[in-house]
């Protein structure tokens, strides 16, 4: 691992909010084992049946808003903080849709697969706050259509939201970090890859080996909430 790395990139998935009560995708007690997401988180869902897909992400919407952000979540606004306080930076890009970054703290983050307490209009893309049910009969502040009023998310088969800052950061980063990722979702996924080939020192922080843990130069794996604020305070504290 680099030593006192001043720039660290971080990538979150969907384990790091695991113990916040929200499911991941894989977990078979989670909200994606009630329904297929292949059906139902599509453009073409969407456009065939908005009320199955809005009742879906109004669950979802429902389940984040009565979460709170963990340790790890926590752990990770104090790193950013700390870097800042010794002239580094920290690059927080994360899978999640929920907002238990920032609210645990964090100033900066990039939503890749963007933001579920937004809504975007299908037919003018404005994008509005959104923390209550979203219905076919709501109608847009811009452009005044009803019915599109969509959430803020990248659904398969969509282009991730930031990919050129991403890239940018990445490249500027002298540690890559990912955690609570699966490392079956692309383009995350390839993140790691394109860190070794920069010669980025990388470590993954997960309750166990991701698809692509052979990719990573050290691991620490057990539950977020204990693994990231323990090498958390190791990056402080070194």
């Amino acid at each position: 691992m680099a030593d006192h790395p001043k720039s660290v990139f971080v990538l979150t998935g969907a384990g790091i909010s695991a113990e916040s009560g929200l499911g991941t995708f894989r977990d078979a007690g989670g909200i994606w084992a009630t329904f297929d997401p292949m059906t139902l988180a599509t453009p073409e869902a969407f456009a065939r049946d908005p009320e199955t897909v809005q009742a879906f992400y109004n669950a979802r919407r429902q389940n984040l808003v009565a979460a709170e952000p963990n340790p790890a979540h926590r752990a990770l606004a104090r790193l950013e903080a700390g870097l800042a306080a010794r002239g580094g930076s920290l690059t927080l890009v994360t899978q999640n849709i929920d907002d238990l970054h920032e609210r645990a703290g964090h100033r900066e983050v990039l939503h890749m697969h963007g933001e579920l307490l937004k809504a975007r209009c299908a037919s003018c893309e404005a994008v509005v706050e959104a923390r209550a049910d979203l219905s076919t009969a709501d109608s847009c502040g811009t452009c005044g259509r009803t019915g599109g009023m969509r959430p803020h998310v990248v659904w398969f088969g969509e282009i991730p939201f930031h990919l050129d800052a991403i890239e940018e950061r990445l490249m500027a980063a002298d540690l890559f970090v990912a955690i609570g990722t699966s490392g079956a979702v692309y383009p995350a996924a390839g993140l790691v890859g394109a860190a070794r080939q920069a010669g980025i020192a990388t470590r993954e922080i997960n309750l166990e080996p991701s698809d692509n843990a052979y990719l990573f130069d050290e691991a620490d794996y057990g539950r977020a909430s204990e693994a990231v604020p323990r090498w958390v305070e190791a990056m402080l504290g070194g």
